[in-house]
């Protein structure tokens, strides 16, 4: 059997961290890439003594050298709590890392997928989103250093493949929920889990209105890797995420109702550039990939909400 070697930046992030596993169990050699502000020893503890996985501090700003088949390119923070906390680094991460990682894909003739993000859509205008949606995106908001970096990192993967032939695939990566979210990175499920886990009263922005689609880490796993293995002349950009759409009163009260809390529901103002709707339009990946969502929100809720009581 001949193990492909795959490089995961931001390999002990949340979904990195799945990534990881799940390239380990198909029998493949692994280096996980990340320089930890995000990321966490714990989330890939349990593959340490893999002989086939290779756990590497670094970060993407600065160049890297390794052999390597594949390149899942996932460093940077994705929460806003996250990259709002030091928006420079963040666009940064998007850029230098794409651009360091595409000249490590194009010297060692690797084929590379850039995790990008339905953030490039903005405050969208249409909906559902597809992928020839150019978006509305603000480019000096609160949320612009990770909606514009990651548009940018589309642009030079765009680029590399034009002007080098670098194989390149990239994936819209919609709200993804799952065991080993950071449990203070302000993403809406695990910020209502935790409250919820804590009868501390839950927050929900403007009238709760608002709509997301939220998808289980494992579908998002199972769509990266599909997307991977498609011929070198399909590149995407393809979004993967879960079409059922819900109401952030919705979730909230869900998650009440499945940890057994006394929690209230209390509302805030909605946060700039906060997107009012965000559902995608998956049929390319069904398509192209084979592939759709199979998870249910209450079964990955579930899933999700056990992992936290471990962490809580």
């Amino acid at each position: 059997m001949i193990r492909k070697k795959i490089l995961v930046t931001g390999g002990a992030g949340f979904v990195g961290s799945h990534l990881c596993e799940r390239l380990l169990n198909e029998g493949n050699e692994v280096f996980c890439l990340d320089n930890f502000f995000t990321g966490q020893k714990q989330n890939i503890i349990h593959l340490l003594s893999n002989p086939y996985f290779e756990l590497i501090r670094h970060d993407v700003i600065n160049p890297f050298h390794i052999e390597v088949d594949e390149i899942y390119n996932l460093a940077c923070p994705a929460s806003p709590v996250h990259y709002q906390y030091n928006p420079i680094k963040t666009i940064k991460t998007s850029v230098m890392g794409a651009i360091n990682m595409l000249g490590l894909a194009k010297r060692v003739n690797a084929k590379i997928l850039q995790a990008s993000t339905s953030e490039v859509y903005g405050n969208p205008l249409i909906h559902p989103q597809p992928e020839l949606y150019w978006g509305n995106v603000n480019p000096i908001g609160e949320r612009s250093c990770y909606d514009e970096g990651k548009r940018a990192a589309e642009t030079l993967f765009s680029d590399y493949n034009k002007q080098n032939n670098v194989r390149i695939k990239i994936v819209r990566i919609f709200n993804t929920y799952g065991p080993r979210m950071h449990p203070n990175d302000g993403r809406v499920v695990s910020n209502f889990i935790v409250q919820a886990l804590q009868n501390q009263d839950i927050t929900v922005y403007g009238v709760g209105q608002q709509t997301r689609s939220f998808q289980y880490v494992d579908d998002l796993v199972e769509g990266m890797i599909k997307m991977m293995a498609t011929e070198d002349s399909f590149t995407g950009p393809v979004n993967i995420g879960n079409p059922s759409e819900f109401t952030i009163v919705e979730l909230a009260e869900k998650v009440i109702k499945m940890t057994g809390s006394k929690s209230k529901i209390v509302y805030q103002p909605l946060p700039s550039d906060d997107p009012l709707m965000r559902k995608p339009e998956i049929s390319i990946a069904k398509k192209e990939l084979n592939w759709t969502p199979n998870i249910k929100l209450e079964t990955g809720l579930e899933k999700t909400i056990k992992f936290f009581q471990t962490i809580i």
